[in-house]
């Protein structure tokens, strides 16, 4: 491996680390601060290790350095350290103590995805903290990743920083009584995170997999401490170990979508499925049924490639518990399609004309494969409403290829000459 890719490497996995660490020392007011040490740090590696060599401990190395430039902040800047000074003090803290005990990093890092998962501050905000600070990305790569540019996401997290400091937010776990409404604002930015990655709207790439890694690698946070290892965070990592164990069969080597009915089944993470069927045992012993435990519950089924009349009819009878509790319009669309499989495409497509969602491109194609070999006339005119509403190129490639079908027809009919 190249060492910039060694460090590129690392800089996803230790900046977050340096980062969170240092924000608890020293107070979430002065995370800007604490970011511009951890970046020095990554930069005094690029400037050393090309001519010295990779050291044994990259890690050690680095949080040797960030320690070092630490004090020599601490040293420098008397604003500053009249300030915290002032803040060690009232923590009873005799000196400056950079814990880098393995507890203290995981410690500090949960502590920042609460503190930026903060109810004041805006959702966007939220994934943009998220993705930066505890995921290491770049502000190029999480502009990439939301189809918008630098400096809309640097405002974001300078506004969102501000708010922190403004709000004389903590950085916390919340107490007992503060901490499910809490823990559901950091579940919803987590799953935000992984959904945006395993489908993307806003993005030429269709599934983002280092978004989706990201998200696991966040609610990973929360299963390590035993005050947020509960039945929603055990639901929510099993769900998307489910979803990704079959991201690698989802597109073709173009980038061109596969159905699921025509994934290659030899492509599927086994492992990922028996993790995720790990943290679906483990949700199931709270006796709740959350909508993440329905979603993974769901997904699993969808890891059992052969079509039983068992399988779609737990998805269905799963679909209508999960309506109940979180309507959406592509869940009700999923659970349609399981009843086609149940019922049969006539008595699914009256189900899908109640909906009349004609804006929703996923409704124009559930209509497609509802009237597949039945009327091809309206096939086609679902497929042509989808297109018009689809919003990736992705789809746009895959619904022509759909409909490449219907010109060969045509092309393939005899015509009268006059």
């Amino acid at each position: 491996m190249e060492k910039n890719d060694i460090i590129s490497n690392l800089f996803r996995s230790e900046f977050s680390k340096i980062v969170a660490v240092l924000s608890n020392l020293f107070g979430i007011k002065h995370i800007e601060i604490a970011e511009e040490i951890a970046s020095e740090t990554f930069l005094t590696a690029m400037e050393t290790w090309p001519y010295k060599g990779v050291p044994e401990n990259p890690s050690a190395w680095l949080f040797a350095v960030a320690k070092n430039k630490a004090k020599n902040h601490f040293k420098r800047d008397s604003i500053f350290r009249d300030k915290i000074a002032k803040q060690m003090q009232e923590n009873r803290t005799e000196e400056f103590d950079f814990d880098l005990s393995d507890k203290n990093i995981a410690d500090s890092q949960l502590q920042m995805l609460f503190t930026i998962c903060h109810p004041t501050i805006s959702e966007k905000s939220q994934i943009s903290l998220a993705l930066r600070i505890l995921g290491g990305f770049g502000i190029d790569e999480i502009a990439d990743a939301f189809l918008t540019n630098k400096e809309t996401i640097n405002k974001r997290l300078q506004r969102a920083k501000e708010k922190l400091r403004s709000e004389n937010i903590q950085m916390e776990i919340p107490p007992n009584d503060r901490l499910l409404p809490r823990l559901d604002s950091v579940l919803r930015t987590i799953y935000l995170v992984f959904n945006e990655g395993y489908y993307s709207e806003r993005n030429s790439s269709l599934i983002r997999q280092e978004l989706c890694l990201e998200a696991m690698n966040l609610n990973y946070l929360l299963l390590q401490n035993g005050h947020t290892n509960t039945h929603f965070s055990n639901s929510l990592m099993s769900l998307m170990c489910f979803h990704s164990s079959r991201l690698e069969a989802r597109l073709t080597d173009k980038g061109e979508i596969i159905l699921y009915q025509d994934q290659d089944e030899k492509l599927w993470d086994t492992e990922l499925i028996e993790k995720g069927f790990y943290y679906l045992q483990q949700a199931s012993k709270w006796e709740i049924a959350s909508k993440y435990y329905l979603e993974a519950s769901i997904a699993y089924w969808h890891t059992v490639k052969k079509d039983t009349k068992e399988k779609w009819e737990s998805i269905f009878k799963l679909y209508n518990i999960l309506l109940k509790i979180d309507y959406t319009p592509i869940a009700d669309l999923n659970r349609i399609f399981a009843l086609s499989k149940i019922k049969g495409n006539k008595r699914a497509l009256t189900e899908a004309e109640k909906l009349n969602l004609k804006d929703n491109h996923f409704y124009h194609l559930l209509l497609s494969e509802l009237h597949k070999g039945s009327d091809e006339n309206r096939e086609k005119r679902a497929l042509e409403n989808a297109l018009k509403l689809c919003k990736t190129e992705t789809e746009r490639k895959f619904i022509r290829r759909k409909m490449e079908r219907f010109q060969k027809s045509e092309e393939s009919r005899p015509h009268n000459n006059v």
